[in-house]
């Protein structure tokens, strides 16, 4: 298919493109300061609500064994972020707005509606982790905290007046709340150090046993987020790089340090989950646990420490509301850069979370709070069906030698990329084919 080289689309988010100065002359780390946020904006998503669930299913059935899982998929991770920052910075278009100028109307309105699935599912994760953590806080019915999430569109309104700066500080904040809560809650779990190191080396068992096979699927599904491609080419234009080869190629460095540290950061929360999972869960009888709300229960009792379940309440708060700003972003992007269409934002998040918030309350409505942990998993089966289209439209482009120039993936990351590319896309079906059958099983 012939590329698209006519000029230059309008940015999307073009209130705030480009609104972020670069300093010129100053020091490694002065520069660095400058394009750290994307990254951390993005890591929300390798460690929102749907992670939790299947971080912790992870721990407490199969013990470390699965940390190897969470460690591969943040390699995953790290990889194709990075290609986003390469596609962002050398195109000047984000990955929605890529396929616009490559492809046909009908499969932009495709690849349209996938991705807004996407965000859907990623939303109803939020808004059933953020509730949950309302009621395990506040006592609040989950049925009313699942509308208290709506409030979360006048947070976001009021600091993007402020400038994007502001929305990352916000950010940056939570996700290292996070961190700070589960290095705690990994400190009482007292973990054992060699079972933990253990874990994170690949081991055969993995994929013999079906069981186990699930879960580390689930855990791919929750982690490699597929609105996070979209999101992450856009808000690497946010920085207000020269555009000449060298400054660009300064703009990519920079931008896959700053995503780098922040999915980093994000391996070690996940990590964290599922070790304290194991360590609290599994080692005293308690492999079935699985869902949110019976973790919270329990982590007080078994460890010993009053103030464990606060603090996992907590970091599941931040999650939740992270997770949830980062989403109205997407879908934003994803709005204007398939459809060329823009609405208010405060109308784009409203459509958003009423698309999310309609569904759960049904779910609760007809099948009880305990319902709320299937619809859970169900939305990380959406995920990993919507993830192959996004991630084999980012591969194609940014190897594409008349689309990204001298900024071209090299042969050794056009080989693993593919390789990557096609990986996921095998495993999502059978985790999607596992799923279905899961369904009726459970139902007959």
């Amino acid at each position: 298919m012939p590329l698209n080289t006519e000029t230059q689309p309008s940015p999307s988010l073009p209130e705030v493109h480009r609104s972020i100065s670069v300093p010129e002359g100053k020091s490694f780390w002065r520069k660095l300061l400058a394009f750290v946020g994307p990254g951390y904006l993005v890591s929300v998503g390798y460690m929102d609500p749907g992670n939790w669930a299947t971080d912790i299913a992870g721990g407490a059935q199969f013990g470390y064994t699965l940390l190897s899982v969470i460690l591969l998929s943040n390699f995953i991770a790290i990889l194709l972020q990075g290609l986003c920052v390469r596609l962002g910075v050398a195109t000047e278009r984000d990955l929605a707005k890529s396929c616009q100028y490559q492809f046909s109307r009908r499969i932009n309105i495709l690849l349209w509606i996938l991705a807004e699935i996407g965000i859907i599912a990623t939303d109803i994760a939020e808004v059933i982790g953020g509730a949950i953590a309302l009621e395990l806080l506040f006592h609040i019915p989950l049925i009313v905290g699942v509308c208290l999430t709506s409030l979360d569109v006048i947070l976001l309104l009021s600091l993007q007046r402020y400038g994007f700066r502001y929305i990352e500080a916000l950010i940056i904040t939570l996700v290292s709340s996070i961190g700070l809560c589960y290095l705690v809650e990994v400190f009482f779990a007292r973990p054992d150090l060699a079972g933990v190191i253990t874990g994170f080396v690949p081991q055969a068992i993995i994929v013999q046993k079906q069981e186990m096979l699930y879960v580390a699927l689930g855990i791919l599904g929750a982690t490699v987020m597929p609105h996070n491609l979209y999101l992450h080419s856009a808000l690497v234009q946010t920085r207000a790089w020269q555009r000449t080869p060298e400054k660009k190629r300064e703009a990519i460095y920079f931008g896959t340090i700053d995503s780098t540290i922040a999915l980093s950061l994000a391996l070690f929360v996940n990590a964290a989950i599922l070790i304290v999972a194991a360590a609290t869960f599994h080692f005293s009888g308690h492999q079935q646990v699985a869902e949110i709300q019976d973790a919270y229960k329990l982590l007080s009792p078994l460890l010993g420490v009053k103030v464990a379940s606060l603090l996992f309440a907590l970091a599941l708060l931040a999650s939740g509301q992270s997770s949830t700003l980062t989403a109205t972003l997407a879908g934003q992007i994803v709005m204007e850069g398939f459809l060329n269409l823009r609405v208010a934002p405060w109308l784009r998040r409203l459509i958003s979370r009423l698309a999310a918030i309609i569904p759960t309350l049904i779910c609760i409505v007809l099948f009880g709070e305990g319902g709320t942990n299937k619809l859970l998993i169900f939305s990380q089966v959406l995920l990993s069906f919507q993830l192959s289209f996004a991630v084999f439209p980012l591969v194609m482009f940014t190897s594409d030698r008349r689309l990204m120039g001298e900024f071209v993936n090299p042969l050794w990351l056009k080989l693993v990329s593919w390789s990557i590319a096609f990986i996921i896309a095998v495993l999502n079906l059978w985790l999607i084919s596992q799923s279905v059958s899961n369904l009726f099983h459970h139902s007959s």
